[in-house]
């Protein structure tokens, strides 16, 4: 699935964005290479499972692995669904609070100086230096 989504990735980068441009690299010049490296690497991982030490164990986690890992795909849907309503920051904040607090148990004081920095960080970045045309909470932020 990997190796399927890190091609179906490249090409789209490559289809829907310059690779090159006058001044430089294009929008797609990443998208191409990261999902080039990403497909790279899911083909190593494919070629290398059958001699790995764990062949013939499974694939898929069972009991507490699998409850929580269909907690953070139904997590990583909610902050999706979340960020056209919401925008960008206030959604990418409340998953990483319940990544650190959830999954990592992580103390309430370290939990909410992360998010803050994280947050400030993403906006300061993003929104104001690169201006990147986030979506936007009601709030305007």
């Amino acid at each position: 699935m990997l190796l399927a989504f890190s091609l179906a990735f490249a090409a789209g980068g490559l289809k829907y964005y310059p690779y090159w441009s006058d001044t430089g690299p294009g929008s797609g010049f990443l998208p191409a290479w990261l999902g080039g490296v990403m497909a790279a690497l899911a083909l190593l991982m494919l070629l290398r499972r059958p001699r790995a030490a764990d062949a013939n164990t499974p694939w898929l986690p069972s009991g507490e692995g699998a409850r929580r890992l269909i907690t953070l795909i139904a997590a990583s849907v909610l902050y999706v669904a979340l960020l056209k309503p919401l925008g960008m920051i206030v959604p990418s904040a409340l998953y990483l609070a319940f990544v650190m607090r959830y999954f990592e148990r992580h103390a309430w004081w370290l939990t909410a100086a992360v998010v803050l920095a994280a947050s400030a960080a993403n906006w300061l970045v993003f929104v104001h230096w690169l201006k990147v045309p986030f979506p936007l909470s009601p709030l305007g932020f």
